[in-house]
């Protein structure tokens, strides 16, 4: 007997304006299977299943679930069909306690004599959090208590609660430290061994080589293959989802030892209450400093001090030609600091505004021709540093709610590289970004290292750390526990030695 086809797409179309993000996109997936989904930034991925899971509705073309046409009007209504997901970027509702989020739209569930029962709802919610080790979460907390990792575990948990027949998990795997991927990975595992399905989507081929039964390959909106995974291995992913073969350089090929230049930041005896504890670090003109750890080691934390986004701590961050101290953001975007975000969505980009906005914006005062920006040198100017990092767009006038995740990184990138800036903070900077966007941004880097720029690289990827970076800095329990140089024979091991 053959395999039961859960979900069948057939000729699906989308477009946004003048892009085709969608086209002709036809494949099954079959009951009981881990399918893995994977393509470059802007391949069609995630508009796929946001079409699926009624986010966005379908241009053309047919789906069929569980043997009946399918057309959910909307995510609630995809939940009621049995389809569930969990997307990248944050997607609770600020103002609403945790249960409220967990049991939104079916709140009915909780209703006693007309009125909701938050006793009832912070209980079922509690069992439920605890059911997946999740016992330190209050219920009946505002969401906004909570860090980004724990509000995607909750979302977790809201997504996998009515036991969907079809579960997809959408680039989720990047804002999870390990333990919160194990937890991931057996839901994945779960449901996969009672009959359901899971669709995961992810950029780390790694990953969906070890977890997934097969793996279906978009690449411009296109369907271009499903293939078994014991069939294939990382190059030839790589290779399907760009349609060539990729270069062999993709970290740094030198390892001379950095002969600390001139400094250019010094961080001085930085402690924040219960997260960071005495940090003292300095950056030197050229050199990548890397900073690493487990999730909740502080090192993002820090990365906001540096920048002057943190207002909570002692200790003292200097500019040391002018031996200023940066206090607050806008001073240090004057003295040539810029900040790429982890979060981008919150804290990096404005989603409602164009990608022209979205890079002009930090560079308004050197774009000014007495009191006047016309528009042509806005336009000409975000062209010139959206296309130097290869952003998918119809114009520089496109929203950047519209862009995808990668792309979206792209642009917080690109804001900065037009902005000049002498010393970057990268938070994250290859978080959701598909292999072929690393290596670019890889090599950016470098370049950026030639022309003197110093660069801090907040990472939880301890393989683009070793790669990159002239000198890596472990963090553990918000002080450091190791700070070793580039070396040609270092390993995730030891550095693993430091973190745990």
């Amino acid at each position: 007997m053959g395999k039961e086809i859960i979900l069948s797409l057939k000729g699906l179309c989308k477009t946004f304006g003048p892009t085709k993000a969608l086209d002709d996109v036809s494949f099954d997936i079959y009951r009981g299977e881990i399918r893995g989904l994977i393509g470059e930034n802007g391949s069609g991925k995630s508009t796929a299943m946001s079409v699926v899971t009624g986010i966005h509705r379908k241009d053309g073309g047919e789906m069929v679930f569980n043997g009946e046409e399918y057309n959910p009007a909307d995510l609630l209504s995809a939940n009621q069909s049995g389809i569930s997901i969990i997307m990248q970027e944050m997607n609770t509702i600020e103002g609403l306690t945790v249960s409220e989020n967990i049991f939104l739209g079916h709140e009915k569930d909780y209703l006693v004599f007309g009125f909701k029962n938050m006793g009832m709802m912070n209980a079922a919610a509690k069992k439920l959090l605890e059911e997946y080790g999740l016992d330190e979460i209050d219920p009946s907390l505002d969401i906004g208590h909570f860090s980004f990792e724990e509000r995607k575990m909750i979302e977790l948990v809201k997504a996998v609660n009515f036991e969907p027949q079809l579960f997809i998990v959408d680039e989720t795997t990047t804002a999870l430290s390990q333990d919160g991927r194990e937890k991931l990975y057996g839901i994945m595992k779960r449901l996969k061994e009672e009959g359901r399905s899971v669709v995961f989507i992810s950029h780390d081929l790694p990953e969906v080589l070890q977890w997934c039964d097969t793996i279906t390959v978009l690449r411009d909106g296109k369907f271009i293959d499903t293939v078994e995974k014991s069939s294939v291995d990382e190059d030839d992913l790589k290779r399907l989802m760009v349609g060539r073969e990729l270069g062999e350089k993709y970290y740094r090929e030198d390892y001379e030892k950095f002969e600390g230049s001139e400094k250019v930041l010094e961080i001085k005896s930085i402690t924040i209450p219960g997260v960071l504890h005495d940090i003292s670090l300095d950056l030197h003109r050229g050199e990548i400093l890397g900073i690493g750890g487990l999730t909740d080691c502080g090192m993002h934390e820090l990365g906001k001090v540096i920048y002057g986004a943190e207002k909570n701590y002692s200790g003292k961050v200097i500019l040391s030609g002018k031996n200023v101290e940066i206090t607050d953001i806008k001073q240090a975007i004057d003295l040539g600091i810029g900040y790429v975000s982890k979060n981008r969505d919150q804290e990096a980009l404005m989603l409602y505004s164009s990608i022209r906005d979205n890079i002009c914006l930090v560079c308004l005062d050197d774009l000014e021709r007495g009191i006047h920006i016309s528009d042509k040198t806005e336009k000409s100017f975000s062209e010139e540093f959206s296309k130097r990092l290869q952003v998918k767009m119809t114009s520089v006038e496109q929203f950047i709610s519209d862009l995808s995740g990668g792309n979206k990184q792209k642009v917080s990138v690109a804001k900065w590289l037009a902005k000049g800036s002498d010393i970057l903070i990268l938070d994250c900077p290859t978080r959701g970004i598909d292999v072929k966007v690393k290596a670019a941004i890889y090599e950016l880097m470098e370049e950026l290292k030639e022309r003197g720029k110093s660069i801090i690289m907040i990472s939880e990827e301890l393989l683009e750390l070793i790669g990159m970076c002239d000198r890596i800095v472990i963090l553990k329990h918000g002080a450091i526990s190791g700070d070793v140089e580039r070396k040609k024979d270092m390993s995730e091991e030891e550095l693993i030695d430091y973190m745990i």
